[in-house]
């Protein structure tokens, strides 16, 4: 999701709730500590000098009940941040502390903003040696016996 697209969710909202990738709910008491821009200028595995750049939102819950972020606030802030920032409409990440500082894609569901899993990759497959491309397996290849038989013949 890009500030763009939260802005304009943010508009037709109530209230806001982000909902972590294992269908529970961010505590509706949480904040938004920071809108940030965070650039990334890297080489990845293959000697490719790469640049990202994302919107960063973290947010944060305490014990602190008595107050609710409400939609119009958050776009005051983002509205904010675009202005002294100069962000422009880049992609969301968003922070959020579990075990450890977990970060997150965002999307919407038309209710929740939803924190969505991130994986890391090999940028540079073709230099590594790693194909992209899924082998095709013939059903002459596997065996006749049934999966996960007693001689350990698992598939």
């Amino acid at each position: 999701m890009k500030l763009s697209e939260i802005k304009s969710e943010l508009l037709k909202l109530k209230r806001i709730a982000f909902q972590l990738p294992n269908g529970e709910l961010v505590p509706s008491h949480f904040h938004v500590t920071e809108v940030g821009k965070v650039s990334k200028h890297f080489i990845d595995c293959g000697g490719t000098v790469r640049k990202e750049e994302v919107a960063n939102f973290q947010l944060w819950s305490a014990n602190d009940y008595n107050h609710r972020l409400h939609p119009e606030k958050l776009l005051k802030i983002i509205e904010l941040s675009e202005q002294v920032l100069g962000l422009g409409d880049l992609p969301i990440e968003v922070e959020y502390q579990g075990e450890t500082i977990g970060k997150f894609g965002l999307d919407f569901d038309g209710t929740n903003f939803l924190l969505t899993t991130k994986q890391t990759d090999c940028l540079a497959k073709d230099k590594c040696g790693i194909s992209t491309k899924k082998e095709k397996v013939k059903l002459a290849d596997l065996s006749p016996e049934p999966c996960c038989s007693s001689d350990g013949n698992c598939c």
